[in-house]
């Protein structure tokens, strides 16, 4: 393995209230130096839910992006807040935006999206033996929850407004745990 760029400097070059965009500049071992731009996550990190039913469901819900400007499907998904792990995060997330608990709750991975600019890491969460507990959300408006059956991924794949890469990444986790549970 490569050793990694020594970091010689860092700063913050703009700031919005989402993001924060710093300037790294680095030195290879090889010598040569070049300047890097990223966007520097939260401190906490996030987490996506999938969540089976009991019934082989997915659940899904449906909220505005403003990145495309229009309605989106995808799993349940936030930050996490200073104190909670992932796995408390998750569940708490699954409450507020779909109006479901789990008593089980198991990360399957973490990803990164674009980790060439991002740091954001995203904690991909497996939920099942749910029941049904609602918690007040941040969200500006209620969100649509689709409950989608699971034998029919292919053709959730093909919706138009499921076009989200980490639901993607996080639906074919699910599935390959699921393979490897009933072998």
């Amino acid at each position: 393995m490569k050793k990694k760029p020594r970091i010689i400097s860092t700063k913050q070059v703009a700031r919005s209230r989402l993001f924060c965009v710093e300037e790294i500049s680095l030195e290879f071992s090889n010598g040569v130096a070049r300047i890097y731009e990223r966007m520097v996550a939260g401190k906490n990190g996030a987490v996506m839910i999938i969540a089976l039913t009991e019934k082989q469901e997915l659940i899904l819900i449906r909220e505005y992006s403003a990145g495309t400007d229009d309605y989106q499907l995808a799993f349940p998904k936030g930050l996490i807040d200073a104190g909670e792990t992932p796995l408390e995060a998750a569940n708490r997330e699954l409450k507020e935006e779909a109006g479901y608990g789990a008593r089980e709750l198991e990360q399957l991975k973490v990803i990164s999206l674009a980790p060439g600019y991002f740091s954001h890491q995203m904690n991909i969460i497996f939920a099942r033996n749910l029941y049904e507990e609602k918690l007040e959300g941040d969200e500006p408006e209620p969100l649509d929850v689709v409950l989608w059956p699971f034998n029919k991924i292919n053709e959730l794949l093909t919706l138009e407004d499921f076009t989200e890469s980490r639901s993607i990444a996080g639906l074919m986790l699910v599935h390959q745990y699921l393979a490897k549970q009933d072998n």
